[in-house]
């Protein structure tokens, strides 16, 4: 019998920033966000954190970041500050020793995004649910440049991680080439950092092209079939 098509969302590209200095960043990134490709924004400078007045060059910093992503109107995010997140009006992303769901819920807007780091622990990913986080990050996916270190999870794990009510967020190793291994999962955002960030400024709008592309693909309809 004929067969009905089901459209699989595509999930939303999630950009981070990498530790460029910051004139080479935010040129990469008027580059990227020029695209309309990306759809959510994470501001994380471990190296200017690191320097002595790394708070208020990060805050500096941050202002100008938030200011282009608004005219772009792309979502921001910062990494593992609430405090800052308050002051800049954006949302948030928590590891898990980097901040509570609560505090953060009631300091930020309510519209403002709070992730949660859960590696690949389905209990973890269980307990931001409970506690309001609006996505769940697992990963690492494949090995990261970005996080060499990081234990890549099971396909078992996010799989289960997927059938929890909450939208998941995967990270780790994800390039345009291999992020169709991901397809048949419901992903609410894909995050990158050196697929995108570690290439020069002239090459950002074509490698943007190409994560466009990937998406479309993902939206590529699959057969159910369909009884009389």
């Amino acid at each position: 019998m004929p067969s009905t098509l089901n459209k699989i969302a595509a999930p939303i590209l999630y950009l981070l920033t990498n530790d460029d200095d910051f004139n080479l960043l935010y040129a990469k990134l008027e580059v990227a966000l020029a695209t309309g490709v990306v759809g959510l924004l994470q501001i994380r400078r471990k190296q200017v954190l690191a320097l002595s007045d790394g708070k208020v060059k990060l805050f500096e910093e941050a202002q100008k970041l938030v200011a282009l992503a608004d005219q772009y109107s792309v979502p921001v995010v910062i990494n593992d500050d609430i405090a800052l997140a308050a002051k800049l009006g954006v949302g948030v992303h928590l590891g898990q020793g980097d901040g509570d769901i609560d505090k953060a819920k009631q300091m930020l807007s309510p519209n403002q995004i709070i992730g949660r780091t859960c590696h690949g622990d389905i209990t973890l990913v269980k307990k931001a649910q409970q506690e309001g986080a609006t996505y769940a990050a697992m990963g690492a996916i494949f090995t990261s440049t970005t996080k060499p270190q990081a234990h890549t999870i099971s396909s078992q794990q996010l799989t289960e991680g997927c059938q929890q009510s909450i939208d998941i967020c995967v990270i780790g190793g994800l390039t345009a080439e291999n992020i169709n291994q991901l397809s048949p999962l419901p992903l609410t955002y894909i995050a990158v950092v050196g697929d995108i960030m570690d290439l020069p400024i002239d090459a950002i709008e074509g490698r943007c092209q190409q994560w466009q592309q990937a998406l479309e693909n993902w939206q590529l309809p699959t057969p159910q079939s369909q009884s009389l």
